[in-house]
């Protein structure tokens, strides 16, 4: 393999539009944010100017400007609904190539930013009169939950159909037996809950929407048209392109680090995944291992640090800590996750006598740092604010102006003002699919506190698993799987944490390690069989079987589905989640935990030093809990186990190596 993902694409051009045909098609029917309308003439101007007013709008009151919290929440729904109306299509098949927007949704608009304005206008009121609503304040509230649901119902219709079961749960819970059931609530208390309080779908979950995760779009789309992932690109080619497998580090490297800024799996395997699965089976990885490897890490950006896919901010508003701890107790299970994949490529790469790409195909490091290097300023202030106590919001703000900035030092990577502009509307449109979702996910979360679903699903839980951390994680972990199945990894959290977390933290598991569980398996639920649409999507692209793909993404993020389990107990592989732990002690556990790693993945990939035979594999496997699971005792006898396994494949290496030379 000689050819660079340029030379590839430049020599089969025929093959590389047909990969992002197949591409757009899949993400068009597992991404509703894909398939849009588009406005001509006067229309599209006017969508574009009110996309960049939307964007002004919140970084303003982000900041500097002053508005209630729960003003700032209705505005925000008001502009996630005029656009979900303007853009999305009612139906697939409608024509997206639009000079205006049908008579329908032009009422629908009305409904919408009506209904909220009027809340905005008479929330005040109300509160003061400790709740009490008029008749026509219901039916305010009544036609509010119906556009919210019918936009649902064209973003996330998965999302939108789960709602829908917990608000009838509202109504029918009273005719469900035991601890699942309630004692029934009227038509006008759950309106009250659902949007004249706090609790629905103008609770947390748009509050987050309307701070962290616009801010957080909008600076990934900054960082797009300023040039950064082609810096991504480039400087993971230099790291680890000659190595053995390179092609395919280099896609797990840069899926990490667009999946950590985007916060889409889904997205970042159709966007990379056209130029890295080609590629990858070019080198001579099987279609089935390529596609999977391209799903695995992007799904796992949705937790890396420093960004997380803004699902960091979400966690850190409901443990009430400062982001920069929720951030530091993600390292270790992301590098793990990562370290994972890495050597799993590496050693299949290695079982397959796989090469690298050729050194003429590789960028010379020092001129792409000199080049491009400038373009990681963004992250840096980023990073470097919010350790010095600044709030994300301002870090934000200050990091999308430092982006326009830095792109300046160089006159090649240069934001222009088209740029700048197609910047600001691409991340308004990123911010409102996910953004209905938090609206809707209110609903949820709205049915849960008003119901005590949570703590009902919680005894039910203890009363099948008394007391027992491990039983108890391995419930909620199926529970966090089912719920995310389809559904964008800030919205798959927000709706495991409110029914699971409480389960957990009663049978005595730390606040923040318990959040944590709940969001990996929710994001991991992008590539579990039988839903993931993740690997549907890699499948596509790569031509290859999707459940193949699917179980083979498993077994490359295995590790992934296993270190929950140990900080479960044992919270010292969440850097500072436990204070009582030195420096030392965490910096053992990290190591311990790495070796166990690439023990596992040995094990599962048939090669070590030397290809592994079944018993050799065996012991890889069975060693793996033993250096993850922190102690002393376990350390050692799996030091021991591993120092077995190292000398058998050392001595039947040279042996072989010895008669070969004979």
């Amino acid at each position: 393999m000689t050819d660079t993902p340029q030379n590839a694409q430049d020599e089969n051009p025929i093959q590389s539009a047909d990969v992002e045909q197949t591409a757009q098609k899949l993400l068009e029917e597992t991404d509703t944010d894909s398939r849009t309308r588009t406005y001509k003439g006067v229309s599209g101007i006017a969508v574009t100017v009110l996309l960049c007013v939307w964007t002004a709008f919140q970084l303003y009151f982000s900041t500097f400007g002053v508005i209630s919290a729960v003003n700032l929440r209705a505005f925000h729904c008001m502009f996630l609904l005029l656009f979900t109306f303007l853009l999305y299509p009612a139906h697939k098949k409608e024509n997206r190539i639009r000079r205006i927007p049908p008579v329908y949704d032009i009422v629908l608009i009305v409904l919408a930013v009506g209904s909220f304005a009027y809340f905005v206008l008479n929330y005040t009121g109300i509160a003061r009169t400790g709740g009490r609503v008029s008749t026509q304040q219901l039916v305010i509230a009544a036609i509010a939950l119906v556009v919210v649901f019918e936009a649902a119902r064209r973003t996330s219709p998965n999302l939108a159909i789960l709602a829908a079961i917990f608000l009838a749960y509202n109504f029918f819970g009273a005719w469900i037996p035991g601890q699942l059931g309630h004692n029934g609530f009227t038509l006008k208390r759950v309106l009250i809950t659902q949007f004249w309080g706090t609790q629905g779908v103008l609770g947390v979950g748009i509050g987050v929407s309307a701070t962290y995760i616009f801010l957080f779009v909008v600076f990934g789309a900054f960082l797009k048209y300023s040039g950064f992932s082609k810096f991504i690109n480039d400087f993971s080619l230099t790291l680890v392109g000659q190595t053995p497998g390179g092609p395919a580090k280099v896609a797990v490297l840069a899926s990490a680090l667009m999946g950590m800024i985007n916060g889409s799996a889904v997205a970042n395997v159709a966007t990379t995944g056209t130029i890295t699965i080609p590629l990858m089976k070019q080198t001579g990885y099987k279609k089935e291992f390529a596609g999977a490897v391209e799903a695995t890490a992007s799904t796992g950006g949705q937790f890396c640090p420093p960004i997380m896919g803004a699902v960091g901010f979400v966690m850190a508003e409901f443990l009430n800590l400062s982001y920069t701890k929720v951030m530091v107790a993600a390292i270790l299970p992301a590098f793990l996750y990562y370290l994972g994949i890495l050597m799993s490529v590496h050693f299949e790469a290695k079982r397959l006598g796989l090469s690298g790409l050729a050194k003429e195909n590789i960028p010379n490091a020092l001129k792409v740092i000199k080049e491009q290097g400038h373009l990681v300023l963004p992250l840096v202030v980023l990073i470097a604010m919010m350790m010095t106590g600044f709030t994300p919001l301002l870090a934000a703000v200050i990091a999308i102006f430092v982006t326009i900035g830095a792109s300046w030092l160089r006159k090649e990577t240069r934001m222009t003002p088209d740029k700048i502009l197609a910047a600001c509307v691409e991340g308004a449109r990123g911010a409102i699919g996910v953004g209905i979702s938090c609206v809707i996910i209110g609903v949820i979360i709205g049915t849960v506190t008003l119901t005590s679903l949570g703590l009902n699903m919680g005894y039910l839980i203890l009363h099948v698993v008394p007391d027992n951390i491990y039983l108890t994680g391995f419930l909620v972990m199926i529970m966090s799987t089912i719920l995310g199945m389809g559904v964008p990894g800030v919205a798959a959290y927000v709706i495991v944490q409110a029914v699971a977390v409480p389960v957990l933290i009663k049978v005595g598991i730390m606040p923040i390690a318990a959040h944590m569980f709940c969001l990996i398996y929710a994001c991991l639920s992008n590539i579990t069989p039988p839903v993931a649409i993740s690997c549907y999507v890699a499948a596509g692209i790569a031509g290859s079987n999707q459940l193949k793909t699917g179980l083979i993404a498993v077994r490359l993020g295995l590790i992934g589905f296993l270190i929950p389990f140990f900080f479960l107990g044992n919270p010292i592989l969440l850097i500072g989640a436990d204070t009582s732990y030195s420096a030392g002690m965490t910096l053992l556990a990290s190591l311990t935990a790495s070796i166990g790693t690439i023990a596992l993945v040995a094990g599962l990939e048939g090669w070590f030093i030397d290809k592994a035979n079944w018993p050799q594999r065996a012991l890889l496997i069975a060693v793996a809990p033993l250096f993850l699971y922190p102690g002393v005792l376990t350390d050692v006898i799996g030091l021991a186990v591993l120092a077995v396994v190292v000398i058998w494949q050392v001595i039947v290496h040279s042996t072989f190596t010895r008669k070969k030379d004979e």
